[in-house]
């Protein structure tokens, strides 16, 4: 009989090998395989370890038991648990046989024998082929690749092995638009994971009007399916897929091994999309990705669900949007298919959700090469990817405004200027807004390194002057990095900086400096005036121009976004055309059916010196 060593922590340290599978045997071993599955799933964390396996009456059984309980009580309990099944079986086929003939309506001629007392099951835990002692822990018993017998029926453990916390289609599924399902792994991840599609052969029959019966009624057959012949974790449907659902069968792994498959059917059928999208003609530019020598770089304000979902947004904001075109899961079709139809190397978003980011774009961009890195503000964040195959990360430098002001010895000197305006000073510390630096470098030229600069300046129309000291509390903290950190690395500063081409923040970066009388320094008026004489250090330029607008609202329009590149290492090669007016007003403004933000992403290609 096995038993636990002496020293229970060498037990703790003893790891079955685990066999190093191809893919397709892996899978198929999720539902075909000689003996039944035990999934156990322990983590130090819980007082509890879950047991989850299927008897041989069919039904399913998951138990919590402590964790620093016997093996003994848990047996005893499957044993019960078992006993109980088989009695539930044999209590199901006497009732049958006693049930009325159903075609003569005769009753079975005499009473059937009473069964015999069922006994209860051996139950017995085996780990290398030895007997488990019941008084070992439950923590320690319940090994990966022992065995659980329950009467004749054997099970291989699994403890800990990969499995979805969370699946989740969108609800609305276009024609041409990027299907990402919402997924979260544990002791796995989405990379190691299997995925593959399926279509219905044929639409379900529609449900008949009063709510009677359907031709899809139980007593109908199920739908059939087809396989897509995709096997990514994002699927793209096209227009023969509209009118039909889609089936996804997702295998949670970790590159070693794969835990139990799940299957997730689409409430809705696929849909036609909302026609011309106002990105349709961009991607016309932006067909391919780029060569090494040059890099597409967008910056795109993508409108954060938290904004977008208000009752203010709905009826003063946006009031000429369609409803639904302002949900989520409907934008999130646009923004996706926008953002992978520009093949960049560089994105830099702002007011992104954390969970958009999580749950929607990682995994979506991810599929088209892309890697990114978030940063949360308040209620929302930036987010920065980098195409993989150009570029690796190689650190980060996020500081929020109000942080780093008051406590990096960098902006001593600012700091000492706004307290000389006390009120000033006070709202300037209240802002919440961050800048996400990111270094990456060229996988093609290990000495060719930039750095990438995101931000979203404060927004209020009379905090002229705020943006200011943040603007430059960003531009001497990309300069530490840019010089300091790795000197000489080229700059690319993207965002939704909140300033028209007219404003002290947009001259500021421009000439490199801003004088103290500067109208913007009494925006919010006399009350709270800072005057001073700012400078930068650096030679920046807007990569697409000054367009005549960025935003465009129902109430506003104004360039707010701007891509700033160091003119001394980068150059243009191309801006994309932004849309056209007619394009931006189909639907009166911004967002409409056909666009899924306020904003318009700036994409342009830029080119190394």
């Amino acid at each position: 009989m096995w038993r636990l060593p002496g020293v229970r922590a060498a037990l703790r340290g003893v790891r079955t090998a685990v066999e190093r599978r191809s893919r397709t045997e892996a899978a198929s071993e999720t539902s075909v395989g000689a003996m039944e599955r035990a999934v156990v799933r322990c983590v130090p964390s819980e007082p509890k370890l879950s047991l989850s396996f299927a008897l041989a009456d069919g039904s399913h059984k998951n138990m919590q038991r402590d964790q620093s309980e016997p093996l003994g009580r848990a047996l005893s309990r499957i044993a019960t648990n078992a006993l109980k099944g088989h009695a539930k079986v044999a209590a199901a086929k006497k009732s049958r046989k006693n049930r009325p003939n159903a075609g003569s309506g005769v009753a079975c001629a005499g009473p059937e024998p009473e069964p015999a007392a069922a006994c209860e099951p051996v139950v017995k835990l085996y780990y290398r082929e030895e007997a488990v002692a019941e008084d070992v822990l439950n923590v320690d018993a319940w090994q990966d690749g022992a065995v659980l017998q329950i009467g004749d029926v054997k099970y291989k453990v699994e403890r800990n092995p990969p499995a979805f916390t969370e699946l989740q289609l969108p609800r609305y599924i276009m024609a041409g638009f990027p299907v990402c399902p919402k997924l979260g792994v544990e002791f796995g991840d989405p990379t190691g994971s299997l995925f593959r599609w399926y279509k219905e052969t044929k639409p379900r029959a529609a449900e008949p009007e009063g709510g009677g019966p359907s031709s899809s009624s139980p007593s109908s057959p199920s739908p059939g399916w087809t396989e897509t012949g995709v096997d990514e974790r994002v699927y793209t449907p096209s227009n023969a897929d509209i009118g039909l659902r889609l089936k996804l069968h997702c295998t949670p792994g970790n590159g070693q091994r794969f835990g139990p498959s799940r299957e997730l059917e689409s409430v809705c059928p696929v849909e036609a999309g909302p026609g011309t999208c106002t990105f349709d003609h961009r991607h016309l530019y932006t067909k391919k990705v780029t060569d090494d020598a040059l890099i597409r770089t967008v910056s795109y304000n993508i409108l954060a669900d938290t904004y977008a979902q208000t009752e203010f947004s709905r009826t003063v904001l946006y009031p000429y949007c369609a409803p639904y075109a302002l949900e989520l899961d409907y934008r999130q079709n646009l923004i996706q298919k926008e953002l992978t139809g520009y093949n960049a190397d560089l994105i830099c978003l702002q007011e992104v959700d954390r969970c958009v980011f999580t749950d929607s774009l990682m995994p979506a961009l991810e599929a088209f090469g892309l890697e990114g890195v978030f940063r949360i503000k308040q209620h929302e964040g930036l987010a920065t990817f980098y195409r993989k195959s150009k570029f690796s990360l190689l650190s980060q430098h996020d500081i929020a405004f109000h942080e780093a002001l008051q406590s990096d010895p960098l902006h001593k000197e600012l700091l000492e200027k706004l307290a000389l305006y006390p009120s000033a000073q006070e709202r300037v510390l209240q802002r919440s807004s961050v800048v996400q630096v990111s270094v990456l470098q060229s996988t093609k030229d290990s000495s060719k390194k930039i750095c990438v600069a995101n931000t979203h300046l404060y927004w209020h129309p009379k905090g002229g002057y705020i943006r200011l000291i943040q603007m430059a509390v960003a531009l001497a903290h990309i300069r530490h990095v840019s010089c300091d950190l790795y000197p000489g690395i080229p700059v690319i500063f993207c965002g939704d900086f909140n300033s028209t081409p007219s404003t002290g923040m947009y001259h500021f970066v421009i000439n490199g400096s801003i004088a103290e009388d500067h109208e913007d320094w009494t925006s919010n008026g006399e009350e709270e005036r800072c005057n001073m004489s700012l400078s930068h250090f650096f030679k920046l330029k807007s990569a697409c121009g000054e367009p005549a607008y960025t935003n465009y609202v129902g109430g506003f329009h104004g360039c707010l976004d701007y891509i700033f590149i160091d003119l001394h290492a980068l150059e243009v090669e191309q801006v994309i055309p932004l849309p056209s007016h007619e394009e931006v007003t189909t639907h009166q403004a911004l967002p409409s059916v056909s666009h899924p933000s306020d904003h318009i992403a700036l994409v342009c290609d830029l080119k190394w010196k």
